[in-house]
């Protein structure tokens, strides 16, 4: 189970998103967050990513 959230970011020129996911840790079962900050063509590939 994915959390999907994603903000744009504009910082001068470029356009850049924020991408975060939740996480199932598979040695304890809680969930953790994944941050990352990139170019807007790349999230879905950061998303489908197990």
């Amino acid at each position: 189970m994915a959390k999907k959230s994603v903000a744009s970011l504009q910082t001068g020129s470029k356009r850049l998103s924020k991408a975060i996911k939740m996480v199932k840790s598979p040695k304890t079962g809680a969930y953790t967050f994944v941050e990352a900050i990139m170019d807007p063509s790349k999230v879905n590939a950061f998303l489908a990513k197990k």
